[in-house]
């Protein structure tokens, strides 16, 4: 089993318990997703965007305009922090205290470069396409050269990483499990709802299998 060492960077403090640096545990938590938080400093100032992105072993794909203020304040950076959460319930305590929510979270350390060989970019957003559903590339036209020259491509490659998961029920006083005051889980998920075509589509083009799947998967 493959782990991150922890350093000082990835160390989680506060509810250490319920950390893991596992690195097949943090790469289901980001192939659960795709959209990630990304942290960058702009004229002094912290800021924080969501990002949709692609991952391929320890690389994450991120893209953007040629102009992208973020991507290039991160490659000017050489260093980049990304988090993806999934909120997996609402817990509902006898008190507000110990309200509290179970969820999946991993937080990214690594550094960026710059994709510039036109090959490599396609293969990045290949990648990005493939982690947003499975099938969707070979779907989908052929990007034009021009295109491509218009993308700015980045590659994170993650140096380090940690994990944190809650879920587990109420953890109420012990005084309070006799009070007469609901308490449970409200569990939480995301759905796909049923496809819906774009109303240019000729007729007799029907929806594609690889959505059907992605569909009836999530649904």
């Amino acid at each position: 089993m493959k782990s991150y060492e922890k350093s000082k960077l990835n160390r989680i403090q506060r509810g250490a318990n319920r950390a893991t640096y596992d690195v097949e545990k943090i790469n289901n938590i980001l192939d659960a997703g795709f959209i990630g938080y990304v942290s960058y400093i702009y004229n002094d100032r912290a800021i924080t965007l969501p990002m949709a992105y692609g991952r391929n072993g320890n690389k994450i794909y991120l893209h953007g305009s040629q102009g992208n203020r973020m991507l290039l304040a991160l490659l000017e950076a050489n260093e980049i922090s990304m988090t993806v959460m999934h909120l997996d319930a609402l817990v509902l305590a006898r008190s507000g205290l110990h309200h509290s929510v179970n969820y999946r979270s991993a937080t990214l350390f690594g550094t960026v470069k710059k994709l510039e060989n036109l090959k490599e970019k396609e293969a990045g957003l290949h990648c990005f396409m493939e982690h947003m559903m499975k099938g969707r590339w070979d779907g989908i036209r052929k990007m034009h050269p021009e295109e491509l020259d218009r993308t700015l491509v980045v590659e994170m490659e993650i140096k380090t990483a940690s994990a944190k998961v809650r879920d587990v029920g109420v953890q109420d006083e012990p005084e309070d499990y006799s009070l007469p005051v609901w308490a449970g889980l409200v569990p939480l998920k995301q759905v796909a709802e049923t496809p819906i075509s774009d109303k240019e589509l000729p007729k007799n083009i029907e929806i594609p299998k690889h959505v059907l799947d992605y569909y009836k998967a999530n649904k």
